[in-house]
């Protein structure tokens, strides 16, 4: 501790919650797909080990408190009740023991139910709306209870779905379920539960929301007929456990909910449909009093995902200001999630603010992260830059549900920076068998994590650049003013470069690879800007051009295209006092199934808050010196008045060669996707030379 920065010293103090003492500040946060038993990857419940890896690496690496992801009372599939599995919590025993070895703590997160909020994937819908198949396979996946929810409600994820109201039976099978599964934790020697969640539209926080709540019995109506789901578990648990064995709660602030599926952003001033300070003042005390020993604290529900699963676009501690508040309101201790940023959590620490900091997607992007801050090695802290790619991608957009892919949603909480994280058996650094010279090149992103890899198994590796810097396109992409992370990410590469025994030749064109003295030549060159054949499109700005700062633009900007570049354009120009306008031709924003709905509906929602001129279904027809005539959905033509307009219809893969023998074509060279896709592939090639 004698490196560590003194700003950073009240995160290194110990607490306690109800009578169990953590050693630090630092709470790794729950992630879906983390779960110690199992998530989808698996029929029925199960010990698994990869996650049992992962968190033993992050206990290793000085966490104090860690809460591995949701763990269903009752399993996705099959429909296997946690306490049923009695072998599965004989072998947590034993990896309990492992992590006490290390100081950490441990508490298991026990979940109700996702209700209206359960991503159901696009697939399912047609088999839900279908009566005699969705019966027939009930026994493998129950539809109709894992989406029930307090009453009949619109699901979050599909207009054409509209979930059942649990039954009273059901809710006493879920809180007798808490009760038996809490009490094999702790049989286990497991620290302590936290029951999931009053918190981001999740089963229980449905029931304490008026606007989702229109029961007429015992659960609903009354404040404490609304909360009474979440207090009957904590008082089965205690009765179980004694009433020494500490029960977190999973809690959300406030909600920041317009209406159904439609969020509040930060700053806007609206009307509350969730729950509003007010209440949430009433509601942690009301809920201490049931018996909860700490609230896990953030903010929003799935209507306002961004607020609990904040992207790039969120600022940074979005959450400090109402959980510090609802802290005043307890004597519990109050951890607040949500882009914390250490030297900030560590002062509102010291202020007796918050009692913890809670970090969930850092320990994917660098499992030593906690480390490197000891040891005052913040440089060396690969960051996370709050892309949702592979942790969290469940991509939603008009018409479509949860269109993330099925092996995706039984494989979350991967990390697109790192492809070894809950893959390690897939991914993993083996030293060459026969030491190689190897050239790559192309420096962006995609050729440094090639040549990183490379590097580390022992091969001889050149790294080309036509350019002066390293960084490639990414430089382009990390430019606005929200992507802080971005640019940390490209410093990060750059100085990890230099780590490794790298031969770096910047201001070099490859044009021919038959010159190059290399075994194997990995071709990492990107993409370039697609053209639209429109009359006037070299009037247009290109958006890397825009990006890079080559080519300025007026005040009233046209972005054509509204993918998730031409609407970051958008932002980052709204952001500035300029007025951009989004012409795109789907029908909807951001179609795509890789991107995360926390980041897209970030900007949807804040995009009609501040009344965005947005045409869907929208041609391009023609580029004015003084706009650009479109024609719209109804077939009327009609002029957007512009300064300037600028370009962002997609990328087309720029090889500087092609695949073949001992010629690799990795990133968007080979296919444009995104860092998820280029970082993947890098190590897919990297491993096998």
């Amino acid at each position: 501790m004698d490196k560590l920065d003194p700003k950073y010293e009240a995160l290194f103090t110990p607490w306690k919650i109800g009578n169990v003492e953590i050693k630090n500040r630092i709470v790794l946060c729950p992630m879906g797909g983390t779960s110690l038993f199992g998530w989808m990857e698996h029929t029925g419940n199960h010990f698994d080990k990869e996650a049992a890896k992962f968190f033993l690496e992050k206990a290793q690496n000085n966490v104090g408190l860690i809460i591995p992801g949701i763990a269903p009372i009752k399993s996705t599939f099959m429909g296997q009740w946690l306490y049923q599995n009695k072998a599965m919590f004989r072998q947590l025993k034993s990896f309990m023991e492992e992590i006490h070895k290390t100081g950490a703590k441990l508490f298991v997160q026990i979940t109700a139910g996702m209700g209206r909020s359960w991503a159901i994937p696009t697939p399912l819908v047609m088999l839900h709306n279908m009566p005699v198949v969705r019966d027939l396979i009930k026994p493998i996946i129950n539809i109709p209870y894992q989406s029930a929810s307090p009453s009949e409600l619109p699901s979050r994820w599909s207009d054409k779905v509209t979930t059942r109201a649990i039954t009273v039976k059901e809710i006493e099978e879920i809180v007798d379920a808490f009760a038996k599964t809490a009490a094999l934790c702790k049989w286990a020697g497991v620290d302590g539960v936290e029951v999931h969640a009053v918190h981001e539209g999740y089963l229980l926080d449905q029931f304490t929301l008026a606007y989702t709540n229109h029961r007429t019995d015992e659960y609903g109506g009354s404040f404490e007929n609304r909360y009474r789901f979440a207090t009957d578990i904590v008082k089965a648990i205690k009765g179980a456990c004694g009433e020494d064995y500490p029960v977190s709660l999973r809690y959300s602030v406030r909600s920041y909910v317009k209406d159904f599926c439609v969020g509040a952003v930060p700053g806007e001033e609206f009307t509350e449909i969730g729950r509003d300070m007010e209440e949430s003042e009433k509601a942690a005390r009301y809920l201490q009093e049931a018996g909860y020993d700490m609230l896990n604290a953030d903010n929003g529900t799935y209507d306002s995902w961004y607020w609990a699963h904040p992207p790039m676009y969120m600022p940074q501690n979005c959450n400090l200001e109402d959980v510090a508040h609802i802290k005043k309101c307890v004597d519990i201790p109050v951890v607040c999630a949500g882009r914390m940023e250490p030297d900030v959590g560590a002062q509102a620490v010291a202020e007796g603010r918050i009692d913890a900091v809670g970090v969930a997607r850092q320990f994917l992007a660098d499992a030593q992260w906690v480390t490197k801050l000891i040891e005052n090695r913040l440089e060396d802290i690969r960051p996370c830059i709050c892309c949702h790619n592979a942790c969290f991608n469940m991509a939603h957009y008009k018409g479509v549900a949860n269109a993330q892919s099925i092996y995706d949603a039984s494989h979350i909480a991967r990390c697109a920076l790192d492809p070894t994280v809950m893959q390690s058996d897939k991914y993993k650094i083996k030293p060459a068998k026969e030491k190689k010279v190897v050239a790559v090149i192309g420096g962006g992103i995609g050729g440094m994590e090639a040549a990183i890899v490379c590097a580390k198994r022992g091969h001889n590796v050149t790294l080309y650049e036509k350019s002066g810097e390293l960084g490639g396109v990414f430089i382009a992409a990390a430019a606005p003013s929200f992507k802080e992370k971005d640019k940390a990410l490209i410093a990060w590469y750059r100085r990890e470069i230099t780590r490794h025994n790298i031969q770096v030749r910047l201001n070099t064109e490859i044009t021919d690879i038959k010159s190059l003295a290399a075994d194997e030549v990995i071709v990492a060159t990107g993409a370039t800007a697609r053209k639209l054949p429109v009359p006037g499109a070299e009037k247009a700005v290109e958006a890397v051009d825009y990006l890079l700062g080559n080519k300025p633009v007026g005040d009233k900007v046209v972005i054509v295209g509204g993918g998730l570049t031409g609407c970051e354009i958008a932002y980052d120009l709204f952001l500035q006092g300029k007025l951009p306008t989004i012409v795109e031709m789907q029908h909807d924003l951001i179609v795509s199934d890789k991107i995360c709905l926390a980041n897209t509906s970030y900007l949807r929602d804040f995009f009609a808050a501040n009344n965005l001129s947005v045409h869907l279904e929208a041609r391009l027809d023609e580029v004015l010196d003084d706009g650009v005539m479109i024609t719209e959905k109804d077939g009327k033509q009609m002029k957007i008045e512009a300064d300037s307009v600028i370009f962002s219809v997609g990328y087309k893969p720029a090889p500087v060669a092609k695949k073949r023998a001992h010629v690799h074509v990795i990133g968007d060279a080979c296919k444009v996707g995104s860092l998820r896709t280029v970082i993947w592939q890098a190590w897919d090639v990297a491993m096998k030379l």
